[in-house]
């Protein structure tokens, strides 16, 4: 092939064309409560002989453009062009069970706040739904469901719906329940505590000042024997009497 009309050109080893991607989708419609119609497309322009071909699983199952499945499937169906060795469309499939986590913690304290995640592998993305055990109504939508304030009424098990157009999903039930230590009392308990605590420290120091300040008076102050003072008083009188002697000779 040339730029010029009328020309062409050869040569070794040839021209390889490469397509990286076949620009196939599925689209999905929903035929009644029981099916779904998937229908294969191409952004390129085909010509009026290409030929679609489906897979289920990676396995193939027959030739059209369009293909009938059950609704709720949790198979992955994909389209090809028929002979071509390039890409298919991407898989479509219904929700996998969807996996929930819950932090901080599954048990609460009054008060608190309390965020419930919910995944699954889907295409199309799936939409997630929360539901509280027992109750029609749904608690919340999204893939993130935060409860705050977390009281009593709070409490029981939580579980997260996924849909797409091919089907649903529940996840296993999550228990969420509220401490049996209420906030009044865990406070009235910290408060014990930091008072035991305060008062021990503060009779170590009285006890380690007491002991300083009898060191310091052994060192300044040395005690004498009771016998030492007792000899040191007579000494005294001795030295009195023999004064008032003295006196008197001398009248």
């Amino acid at each position: 092939m040339t730029n010029k009309p009328g020309e062409k050109y050869t040569g070794s080893p040839g021209v390889t064309l490469s397509v990286t991607d076949s620009g196939l989708q599925v689209q999905v419609r929903r035929s009644d409560s029981t099916w779904l119609e998937l229908t294969c497309h191409s952004s390129c322009v085909l010509s009026d002989r290409a030929e679609y071909v489906w897979y289920k699983n990676e396995k193939y199952i027959k030739r059209g453009s369009s293909l009938l499945v059950s609704s709720g499937s949790t198979d992955r169906y994909s389209c090809y062009l028929r002979g071509s060795s390039g890409h298919g469309s991407p898989a479509v499939y219904g929700p996998q069970r969807p996996s929930v986590s819950v932090s901080p913690s599954a048990e609460m304290l009054e008060g608190d706040s309390v965020t419930l995640t919910c995944s699954t592998d889907a295409n199309p993305a799936a939409n997630y739904t929360w539901y509280k055990e027992h109750e029609d109504s749904p608690r919340a939508s999204g893939q993130i469901f935060t409860i705050t304030n977390f009281t009593a009424e709070h409490s029981g098990n939580y579980y997260c719906e996924a849909q797409n157009e091919m089907g649903r999903s529940n996840s296993t039930l999550l228990l969420i329940t509220e401490s049996a230590v209420d906030r009044t009392t865990m406070i009235i308990h910290i408060t014990r505590w930091t008072l035991v605590s305060v008062m021990v420290i503060l009779l170590l120091l009285f006890c380690l000042w007491t002991r300083k300040k009898k060191a310091v008076s052994s060192t300044t102050e040395p005690h004498e024997s009771r016998e030492a003072v007792e000899v040191r008083h007579l000494s005294s009188e001795t030295e009195l009497t023999k004064g008032s002697s003295s006196v008197l000779i001398k009248s």
